[in-house]
């Protein structure tokens, strides 16, 4: 997967299109992730000994890859993979022309 966790990407689809954050955790098998104040969806909670209140309150839900991209020197970016001279596989950027990692 190209997009690691504390990445900084764009939302490019759905209701919070053009809005960036800081990737929270991301799910490889299922090309999902986490991004940080974004897609927002309400949760019923129960009362439990840990959250007495209870109520609805709001939590991120994970987004497909494919709808958002990488934030690269402020600009988005495609990110391809390049393999280094001893072996070493990197992150490239497809606009800027070079080296994420």
């Amino acid at each position: 997967m190209n997009i690691r966790k504390d990445d900084l990407v764009k939302i490019i689809t759905g209701r919070d299109k053009g809005k960036s954050g800081r990737v929270i955790k991301v799910f490889p098998s299922k090309n999902r992730l986490i991004v940080e104040g974004l897609n927002l969806v309400k949760k019923h909670e129960r009362p439990t000994q840990d959250n007495q209140q209870g109520g609805i309150i709001e939590k991120e839900s994970s987004i497909h890859r494919s709808n958002v991209m990488l934030m690269s020197n402020n600009k988005p970016t495609r990110v391809s993979f390049k393999k280094l001279d001893n072996g070493k596989k990197i992150r490239y950027s497809k606009k800027l022309k070079r080296n994420i990692d």
